[in-house]
């Protein structure tokens, strides 16, 4: 790579932590760039254009094979790499048409579904599934909450930088009312052993680190599921137990949906969506179910409204009055003509 490629890089990051673009679009971001650089003969994407930009994509279409999102992705960060990074404003920036996304339902699973999956599985993982479910958090809102986001008494859960980098409130189910307090009890537990020795420090959000030094081992900023190992921080020195790794989670509901028989390709975030869809079941309206998912747009909401039970399954096939007896129709011979 020629000499300004790897402090093109370095100022697209620091771009990009200053508009505070969460660390997984960071990375996709700085991914794509440096694909475009090399599909290019590591050509420096200044002296490229709308051409050399289609062209990138269309490659991803039809011989990468990838997605309308992926590709929207790749865009997105070209996009930003242009208008941001370079600061080179050009009409075919504006003139990008982005791949249709073709409507993709949910994967959704039934209560006795959720049920059988749950019953697969025990502990940290099953509560946190618990949680995705009978929350409507997503993966990664789970693996971040901390203790002080808890608030027993109001049954809610504060989800701090969510999805866009919005807080939201999500409801406290409350049968998971005493596990969760179990799970807090033996955290603090393990939280008193790892100051015992020195260590106890969690990762603060932002400059809180600089400003309230002395938080980062406060017993309110802990996780609520911390990983099993700690690390060291090299610029600190400090010892820090990270969240519990998303991977863990993933591995744990693949194993119980394989131990529960299912057939439907379910994933940790199949019970965000089956909270979402077994509410409207419920009767609650779509407005409400909006602000608890944290979606800023309606139309995302709605994708629910389509796997409901009122949609195909509430419907009876013909085939299954095919052979259902029909009643005899009366007979009216011989009866007197009033």
């Amino acid at each position: 790579m020629p000499d300004n490629a790897p402090r093109l890089g370095d100022k697209a990051r620091a771009v990009m932590r200053l508009r505070h673009l969460s660390p997984r679009t960071e990375e996709a971001y700085l991914r794509w760039m440096v694909r475009f650089y090399d599909f290019h003969g590591q050509c420096s994407p200044s002296g490229l254009g709308g051409q050399e930009v289609t062209a990138f994509l269309s490659h991803l279409a039809t011989a990468g094979h990838v997605s309308a999102s992926t590709q929207n992705q790749a865009l997105a960060a070209l996009l930003f790499l242009y208008r941001e990074v370079l600061d080179i404003r050009l009409p075919w920036l504006d003139e990008m048409v982005r791949a249709q996304r073709p409507l993709r339902l949910p994967v959704v699973l039934s209560r006795s579904e959720v049920r059988g999956v749950l019953a697969q599985m025990e502990g940290v993982p099953k509560l946190m599934v618990s949680l995705l479910y009978g929350s409507g958090l997503r993966l990664t809102e789970a693996c971040r909450l901390r203790v002080k986001d808890i608030d027993f008494e109001r049954r809610q859960l504060l989800i701090r930088d969510g999805k866009g980098g919005k807080d939201r409130q999500a409801l406290l189910p409350v049968s998971l009312r005493d596990p969760l307090e179990e799970q807090l009890l033996a955290v603090q537990r393990q939280h008193q052993a790892d100051l015992a020795v020195g260590g106890g420090w969690v990762e603060l959000p932002d400059a809180l680190a600089r400003k309230y030094p002395d938080d980062a081992c406060s017993w309110p900023w802990q996780w609520v599921f911390p990983a099993t190992r700690t690390y060291r921080h090299t610029e600190t020195n400090q010892r820090r137990r990270h969240h519990l790794h998303q991977t863990v989670l993933q591995e744990a509901v693949a194993t119980a949906v394989r131990g529960a028989g299912l057939t439907k390709r379910a994933s940790p975030h199949t019970f965000r969506h089956s909270f979402a869809t077994h509410l409207l079941e419920d009767g609650y309206d779509i407005r409400t179910l909006q602000e608890l998912l944290g979606h800023s747009d309606l139309s995302t909401t709605m994708i629910y409204t389509h796997v409901l039970d009122r949609g195909p399954a509430g419907v009876l096939s013909p085939m299954d009055r095919l052979f259902v007896r029909e009643p005899a129709a009366p007979n009216y011979a011989g009866l007197p003509i009033a």
